[in-house]
């Protein structure tokens, strides 16, 4: 729902569930997610269980009320990122208290997905938008990472993880990605456990077939990491290449946006080496 100062609004909230495939969910899932197209999705922080009853937030209620005009009995589809997705009715709908009671499990819970994105921040709407588009793709992990370059002095996690839950809502994902904190590159980059392979989206690199290089280079979970809008300069270029193990990444004969880049990379590496296979 669009704020009165024309700016949308990151909903912890309640989304009409549509269809797609959640991270780490075998292709069986896919029916059941479909079948969710006329259900309402909602993220709640408390524990799941048969006969739990959950107190609506203030901000959901009203959208559960005045939006969706959902009547008492109505059933919904609630999920935490921790006990899989539940069936709950609604049992109490006033201005006083919202309630659900928890009824039986619709799904049961899917591991996060392998796949590490560590990016540059930049500008608040276009951030929005990647973080969005980076849990519908399927990363596990999102680190903003401060570089030399990197235009935006504050981060706001909070919001990050607010459109992170958006779009776990949005797209019948169950395993919620996690946010980091803020790190300074070199910090971040000596925290990559040693086991994680590195893929370097080089602007520099000699364009050639990004699928190739992926699939013929070193095996192991991926951390894949995109510079800010100005690059990496000589010396943070130098470092990850240094680190081993590495995959250089072209992105083709052009110069793409921090954001556009991020989602041709996520996809490719999904494509290639994840689990879209």
């Amino acid at each position: 729902m669009p704020r009165k100062d024309g700016r949308r609004r990151n909903k912890a909230t309640i989304f009409r569930a549509r269809s797609g495939r959640s991270d780490s969910e075998p292709a069986t899932s896919a029916f059941m997610i479909r079948s969710q197209l006329s259900s309402t999705r909602l993220y709640v922080p408390e524990a799941l269980a048969a006969g739990t009853e959950l107190l609506v937030s203030a901000e959901s209620a009203n959208y559960l009320r005045n939006s969706l005009r959902l009547v008492l009995g109505t059933e919904i589809l609630v999920f935490n990122g921790r006990d899989g997705e539940w069936r709950a009715r609604l049992t109490a709908n006033s201005r006083k208290e919202t309630r659900l009671e928890v009824l039986s499990q619709f799904r049961t819970q899917t591991r996060v997905g392998s796949l590490h994105y560590a990016f540059a921040p930049i500008k608040h709407a276009r951030l929005d938008f990647m973080v969005q588009k980076a849990v519908e793709i399927g990363v596990g992990r999102i680190s903003p990472v401060i570089t030399r370059h990197t235009q935006v002095a504050r981060v706001n996690v909070e919001r990050m993880q607010a459109n992170v839950i958006e779009a776990a809502q949005q797209c019948g994902i169950l395993a919620i990605p996690e946010v980091d904190e803020p790190l300074a590159f070199a910090k971040w980059l000596a925290g990559i456990p040693a086991d994680r392979t590195l893929v370097f989206c080089d602007e520099e690199a000699e364009p050639g077939d990004p699928l190739k290089a992926l699939t013929a280079g070193p095996s192991g979970s991926l951390t894949l990491v995109v510079g800010p809008e100005g690059g990496f300069d000589a010396e943070e270029r130098r470092a990850l290449l240094d680190r081993k193990p590495v995959i250089r990444l072209s992105l083709g004969p052009r110069i793409l946006r921090a954001d556009t880049a991020a989602i041709a990379a996520l996809a490719i590496v999904q494509a290639a080496r994840g689990d879209w296979r």
